[in-house]
């Protein structure tokens, strides 16, 4: 029986795969079964944020998993203390951390936060929660709901929780809240949405507005966190303090975590909320190692020098072919090529894959681009070479 075979008679059907079998990386570089390499622009869906097979990583990995791979949270765990304190240094917030295993479950840590917040914080209960058109944030039931785009909102998985408005605009915010609202939920890059930075001037607005209004802004950085956009967070870059920051993809390297960080650090007690694996020692080790090697490239200037590099040949490709994309978008390595149409970006995607180049797709007809921060320029040039040659014959 072939991988394929046996995938489709045994795996449950939610992806549409491709089957090549990648068995080996290095860098950005992809190995396949058959010994082709491919160069990875995608980095496991910003996940794989140093590379593959990063030697610091690799050996925080190896030590720990010959200590403790895991205990019972009910018990103290070194490395998780650790890796909160660092989060919070790095990311100058005055704030305290919950781990969970994914961005989905740091999300609904954020929206249980905010939800009991607005239980005891006042007369009247609030619980409403705003989102914006386009985002994101996760596949569970409440994530889901969260999520503001239709298309997530089918009547398979119905009934879905209350409490959740979707506004199409951060202008559209303002009007919407009442006295039953207790959060706005935002992403400061819309990636699934479309690779969408909003602007920073506006974003600093709200945040003084839901100050002021008492309610709670919670920045969705599952994707913009860790170094992503620049600075170890979006918030960071558009210079907000938010009351509840979640994050998770780059954070553990390749391995599941997820981290809810909050201002409130008195809302939630003890039984009020729980993780059998979150901030285990294996995921929280892996988070030291992968903060380790970005905040060193960041205060070393690469990190800056690597996004600046990688932004200029993206723009090279847009100015070349503006029969192809309409505008180039982004911020950092979370970058976008606006395809004309949907049947453009298709066939850009599948094109640069013969070519063995991996890069994803977003909504609004997007090109996605999310190479790990430790690329180097040579992967990078070799990465447009292949994807000119893809999009030539388009």
């Amino acid at each position: 029986m072939t991988l394929e075979e046996l995938d489709k008679k045994y795996g449950l059907q939610t992806y549409n795969r491709n089957y090549i079998n990648f068995v080996r990386g290095e860098g950005s570089t992809l190995f396949a079964e058959n010994g082709d390499n491919y160069i990875d622009f995608a980095s496991g869906i910003a996940v794989n944020s140093v590379g593959h097979n990063n030697p610091t990583l690799v050996k925080a990995i190896q030590e720990q998993v010959a200590k403790i791979i895991h205990i019972s949270n009910l018990q103290v765990i070194e490395p998780q203390a650790k890796l909160a304190e660092q989060i919070a240094t790095l990311a100058n917030y005055d704030g305290a951390i919950f781990f969970a295993n994914s961005g989905a479950e740091a999300n609904e840590g954020a929206i249980k936060i905010a939800r009991k917040y607005g239980e005891t914080r006042f007369e009247k209960k609030r619980y409403k929660v705003i989102t914006l058109a386009h985002s994101f944030h996760g596949r569970t039931i409440t994530t889901v709901k969260a999520t503001g785009q239709d298309s997530f909102h089918t009547p398979n998985f119905s009934p879905y929780p209350a409490g959740f408005s979707y506004v199409d605009g951060l202008e559209s915010v303002y009007d919407n809240i009442d006295d039953e609202t207790v959060a706005v939920m935002i992403e400061l890059v819309q990636g699934e949405g479309g690779v969408q930075p909003f602007d920073k001037s506006e974003i600093q607005k709200l945040a003084n507005f839901l100050k002021e209004q008492d309610v709670l802004l919670i920045v969705d950085e599952v994707q913009t966190g860790i170094y992503r956009t620049g600075k170890m967070l979006a918030s960071n870059m558009y210079e907000i303090s938010p009351d509840i920051i979640t994050m998770a993809k780059g954070l553990g390297g390749g391995v599941p975590i997820g981290a809810v960080m909050t201002k409130h650090r008195d809302v939630l007690v003890a039984g009020d909320h729980g993780s059998t694996f979150g901030g285990n020692y294996l995921s929280t080790r892996a988070g030291l190692a992968v903060l380790e090697v970005l905040s060193g490239l960041y205060e070393s200037g690469k990190l800056t020098e690597t996004l600046a590099y990688f932004t200029v040949r993206l723009k090279e490709m847009a100015t070349k072919y503006p029969n192809l994309f309409t505008q180039e978008v982004g911020l950092g390595a979370m970058r976008g090529l606006r395809a004309k149409d949907n049947e453009t970006m298709k066939s850009v995607i599948s094109k640069s894959m013969e070519h063995r180049l991996v890069i994803l797709p977003a909504g609004k007809n997007t090109v996605r681009f999310l190479p790990a921060l430790t690329i180097t320029n040579s992967e990078i040039d070799e990465g447009f070479r292949r994807f000119e040659e893809a999009i030539s014959s388009i």
